[in-house]
């Protein structure tokens, strides 16, 4: 099978290809990246010699989408994936729309043309802030969990949000790229004959994600920790108790490999989500006593302004990709995080290498 990644060189990208090409069933994989990313340098050395056959490709230019070859599958891996993006003061709405709406009509228009199955990696920031802003949050071992007897929005559990949470506005300019490309793919897919995915994705973490707090909070913490950089408690009474699953990304891969091997499912079971789950979810505070227990001690600085698209606990419940894949995450959240500590001390420079200030 012939396997498009877009964004191959990023650290979902990377991390699917690496995957698919060691699971043995002879997929020709390759991919497209715009290489503006600091780290997507080394992903892209490694894949070369893995024999991946890589494209420079700006995906808002339709000429060069246009001008990759024929794939049998595409995995849209492409995005700008900060909720901060386009509003932030640093960074251009307009680009942010482009890169991740723009992007990914390309290569639904590529899909159209080659009659290609399009697999689209979202987000859980599609669904409602202000349903889980309002949430009643206890801290219980010092991590907010939702207050028991608490009235519950429609779609969430202690399990964690389900597909069928609201996803009205406001999601954030991000949010709303990502919703709007999975409106899009479906239409597409359904126009013109070919199948689609869409998959919402917690937060993925693992070795090798690029050093930005906003992009990869896990990965971030501990390269900052080990390093004795500043850290602060943000929001929330500044205490760290806000919740994150948490998900590494080449459990994706078994899950994307059935996707493309029974295309044919029902229309409600095209979009799921993806993530670890309420046994992977951890609180900043958490994350730092585990720190402070692998690696020493560090202080964290307390700021409890709001500050805006803030929440104190998103879990994604992934039971329904459980039922119609028998899927479910193989990779617990203290193997990742041991894993993104010995690459911390391997490479005790990434965070300026993979995202300098």
């Amino acid at each position: 099978m012939r396997i498009l990644i877009s964004g191959i060189c990023g650290f979902a990208g990377s991390t699917l290809a690496k995957s698919m090409l060691a699971s043995g069933r002879g997929h020709q994989v390759f991919g497209c990246d715009n290489f503006i990313r600091p780290g997507s340098e080394g992903n892209r050395a490694e894949l070369k010699a893995l024999g991946v056959t890589l494209f420079h490709a700006d995906l808002r230019a339709a000429s060069d989408v246009e001008a990759l070859p024929a794939a049998d599958w595409v995995i849209d891996a492409a995005a700008n994936p900060s909720v901060l993006a386009g509003v932030d003061g640093k960074t251009s709405s307009r680009q942010l729309v482009e890169h991740n709406l723009g992007g990914t009509i390309n290569l639904l228009e590529y899909c159209k043309a080659h009659k290609a199955g399009f697999i689209l990696l979202s987000t859980s920031r599609v669904y409602s802030i202000a349903a889980l802003a309002s949430l009643k949050v206890t801290a219980v071992n010092d991590a907010f969990v939702p207050a028991p007897g608490a009235a519950l929005p429609a779609g969430l559990s202690a399990a964690g949000l389900d597909e069928s949470f609201a996803t009205g506005a406001p999601i954030s300019l991000y949010g709303a790229t990502k919703l709007a490309s999975e409106a899009l793919a479906l239409e597409y897919g359904l126009s013109f004959g070919f199948p689609v995915f869409i998959n919402r994705c917690g937060v993925l973490a693992g070795a090798g994600q690029f050093g930005r707090a906003d992009q990869g909070i896990f990965a971030y913490w501990i390269n900052a920790w080990r390093g004795k950089r500043p850290l602060k408690y943000l929001g929330f009474g500044g205490h760290g108790h806000q919740v994150r699953d948490c998900l590494h990304p080449r459990d994706l891969a078994p899950l994307l490999e059935q996707q493309m091997a029974v295309p044919t499912v029902a229309a409600g079971d095209r979009v799921i989500n993806l993530s670890g789950g309420a046994a992977s979810a951890m609180s900043l505070r958490q994350l730092s006593t585990w720190c402070t227990q692998r690696l020493g001690a560090h202080t964290v600085a307390a700021d409890g302004a709001t500050r805006a698209f803030d929440l104190p606990w998103i879990v994604l419940d992934h039971a329904k990709a459980t039922r119609v894949w028998g899927w479910a995450p193989a990779t617990k959240t203290p193997a990742i995080l041991e894993e993104i500590a010995r690459h911390a001390e391997l490479h005790p420079d990434w965070l300026e290498r993979s995202a300098p200030l």
